[in-house]
């Protein structure tokens, strides 16, 4: 079976969402069966490791290191000024004053040896890249190292660099997903196409195994997926309630209240696609109509300067609260206890049909 590739016994991947899922997150859903996941795209190396050997005290069981292949970003002070000037006043609402310049504050994978020669070593079983592909030599060098590789896809072409890379699976990103969209150049034309449009796409069209991701909460969201001929389905807004994720008090209660209704894509935040809960600075997009932010992840680094300042003041508003369409389902009970509700569901809906 495609799973067993994998590692896992049922068809739940976990999505890594980094920021959000923890070691602990990780481990309890491969101790549960799926396919646990840690994002250590806003680490480094050394931090990388460390979750690593988190995850591993917590299970013996496969789990799923991504990683964010991103193309590096471009200075442009001008354009930082102009941003910063623009952010001025909502950071004066809390008393603060915006950083006096920026930082390119993830460092691609592309461009971190130092993050290949440690997971050649650590050995993760499963390894999968968001953003873009690394270089060849990079995906040999897994591979031998023995890791199953995961890309993530928003269309069929980038599926099909997916599949002429040599990786092993796609994931197919549809415009449902929460987070950031998972295109290899932002600046392009998106066709912004849906979870499970894109996921048959790939399933007629690539050789690979599909994993459909975005929109799905619940085990008949997942036999959808599973009928549409994907191996798997990745879910990441579902378990953000859980305890055993790092999101704040905050986010849980947005993630519980109307903006989940009316989640928006928006490049304020961090300066590429993602689609999160509607909140104040989503709101902020009307008003930046005429402003283009700095690159990925320059404009990160201003959005969370200001997350960090309203919240001190007591102001959630303004936080990176990424989140699905789905996110009204979402179900605040332990990552294990999720995972077997959502296989009771997924029973059922087979169930259901089978009776149709």
């Amino acid at each position: 079976m495609m799973l067993d590739r994998l590692g896992i016994s049922l068809p739940i991947v976990q999505a890594p969402m980094a920021g959000v899922s923890t070691p602990t997150l990780a481990a309890a859903v491969s101790n549960a069966g799926g396919l646990g996941s840690i994002g250590v795209g806003a680490t480094d190396a050394a931090g990388a490791r460390a979750m690593i050997e988190e995850v591993r005290a917590r299970t013996d069981r496969a789990f799923n290191v991504n990683l964010f292949v991103h193309g590096a970003a471009k200075a442009n002070p001008k354009r930082e000024a102009a941003w910063l000037e623009w952010l001025a006043p909502r950071f004066a609402e809390f008393g603060a004053t915006p950083p006096t310049a920026l930082r390119t504050i993830y460092r691609s994978f592309a461009d971190d040896a130092d993050m290949l020669a440690m997971l050649i070593e650590t050995k993760p079983p499963v390894v999968s890249f968001h953003f873009g592909l690394p270089a060849a030599d990079a995906i040999a060098a897994l591979k031998d190292a023995g890791a199953t590789l995961l890309a993530t896809a928003t269309s069929p072409e980038e599926a099909r660099r997916i599949e002429e890379a040599g990786i092993d699976m796609v994931v197919a990103q549809g415009i449902e997903a929460g987070g950031h969209r998972g295109v290899f150049d932002p600046a392009a034309p998106d066709d912004a196409l849906g979870t499970f449009a894109l996921t048959r796409l790939l399933v007629r069209q690539s050789p690979l195994p599909v994993i459909a991701a975005g929109g799905i909460m619940d085990g008949a969201g997942i036999h959808a997926a599973l009928g549409l001929g994907a191996i798997a389905a990745q879910l990441g807004t579902a378990f953000i309630s859980c305890p055993e994720s790092s999101a704040d008090e905050g986010y849980r209660k947005a993630l519980a209240g109307a903006g989940a209704y009316h989640t928006r894509l928006t490049t304020l935040i961090s300066g590429r696609p993602a689609r999160a809960l509607a909140n104040r600075f989503t709101a902020l997009d009307a008003e930046a109509a005429d402003l283009l932010p700095p690159d990925y992840p320059i404009a990160y680094d201003a959005g969370k300067a200001l997350h960090a300042a309203a919240k001190a003041a007591g102001e959630h508003g303004y936080g990176a609260q990424w989140a699905g369409q789905g996110a009204p389902l979402s179900r605040a009970m332990p990552a294990a206890k999720l995972i077997d509700s959502l296989m009771r569901e997924l029973r059922i809906a087979t169930s259901q049909i089978r009776d149709f």
